[in-house]
């Protein structure tokens, strides 16, 4: 099974880390998960974003964003 790379942003005020990592390894279970500044202020303090094998996801909220990001998974 491939490994996934997931970064999330935990100063990004659209996310809540608690509920937004819980979802993400629900989801994606076995991935590696990086949560930290990601350095893409511009983007994060406008809407919910996720980093997910290099590409740059975003969504109205929190559930959209990991929804579309979902996408790129590796299987």
């Amino acid at each position: 099974m491939a490994t996934n790379d997931i970064r999330v942003c935990d100063e990004c005020r659209h996310m809540k880390m608690k509920t937004t990592v819980a979802k993400i390894e629900r989801l994606a279970p076995n991935s590696e998960i990086k949560v930290g500044c990601k350095s893409y202020c511009g983007p994060c303090k406008r809407t919910p974003f996720v980093f997910i094998n290099g590409r740059y996801i975003k969504g109205a909220t929190e559930d959209e964003a990991i929804e579309k990001a979902l996408v790129y998974l590796k299987k």
